[in-house]
């Protein structure tokens, strides 16, 4: 899941960057019992999307969750006092492609009183053959839109080592950003680390990321993998029944991070537990100067639309 696009761009508290993996406000629904979405509509593919599948697109479920979000942490010296909100996320299985929506809605006070929400609105659809993504984010803090950003990608091939791709931005502005090689897009980054933490024979995966929350094209990502873990006795939420899980921890680089060599710390951070229909349940988004935990309060299947 796409959990690096809850803040980012947004520093209207002293030394706070509220994020950016593309989620979305659910207006004023509480933290407490976040109600569920409906089913939004998916930016639509391009005529002539590709049909092909890879392994793994089989397993995952789609789903529709809730989390509630709190502060977990607070870095030594930050001027971040509290802070929580919600989440809803939704996987649709759109036949040839997967279109999914999160929504995020965030409060942070500082410590002069001064509180600032901030919420967005990021939904895609994602080829099955995981080479072409449509996607649109629409953020904003205090009820202003900042921030929006729409267009569509589409990469050679999805395969290790495959060559780069290209994105065609249609807001903020019309242009083109090439991708590198190995570039992969969201729901095949989430198949490609469950596969690895499932064999067991590989505890990174190192690549590029694109998912449409940025204006600068792919972002360089880390994935540390956890071991695989048996399937839970008695789960909280059927869909989690006879589901193996891994834990894993994604961290996000920008430009200037790369060109030095992995040698700075990440622009943001995510772990979470992932199961292997692709649900993920717990979370923790570490934005620097203060973490917040998510922990799913609702999920549900969807049937497929085909």
């Amino acid at each position: 899941m796409r959990l690096r696009d809850t803040l980012a761009g947004f520093h209207a508290l002293p030394a706070a960057a509220l994020l950016a993996l593309g989620l979305a406000a659910a207006g004023p629904a509480s933290a407490q019992q976040p109600a569920a979405p409906a089913a939004p509509a998916a930016p639509a593919p391009a005529a002539g999307a590709p049909h092909a599948v890879l392994p793994g697109t089989e397993a995952m479920a789609p789903h529709r969750a809730a989390y509630r979000l709190r502060l977990d942490r607070v870095r030594q010296g930050s001027d971040v006092v509290q802070a929580g909100g919600a989440m809803l996320f939704e996987v649709l299985d759109a036949c040839d492609g997967w279109a999914t929506r999160q929504r995020l809605q965030l409060t942070v006070v500082n410590r002069s009183g001064d509180q600032v929400e901030t919420s967005s609105d990021y939904s895609t659809w994602e080829s099955k053959d995981g080479r072409r993504l449509r996607f649109s984010l629409t953020q904003t803090a205090q009820g202003a839109v900042t921030q929006r950003i729409s267009g569509e990608a589409e990469l050679a091939g999805a395969e290790p080592g495959a060559e780069g791709g290209t994105v065609r931005y249609e807001q903020p502005s019309a242009q083109q950003v090439t991708l590198p090689r190995g570039t992969l897009l969201p729901m095949m980054h989430t198949i490609r680390a469950l596969a690895l933490a499932k064999a067991g024979q590989q505890r990174m995966l190192n690549a590029p990321l694109f998912d449409g929350t940025s204006e600068d094209g792919a972002q360089d990502s880390t994935t540390l993998l956890s071991p695989w873990t048996e399937a839970q006795a008695q789960p909280r939420f059927p869909l989690l029944s006879q589901q193996a899980s891994a834990r894993m921890r994604i961290a996000f680089f920008g430009k200037e991070s790369a060109a030095a060599a992995g040698a700075s710390a990440p622009e943001y951070e995510v772990g979470l537990r992932y199961f292997a229909n692709g649900v993920a349940d717990e979370m923790k988004m570490d934005f620097g100067d203060f973490a917040v935990d998510g922990l799913m309060q609702s999920l549900e299947a969807v049937p497929a639309a085909c």
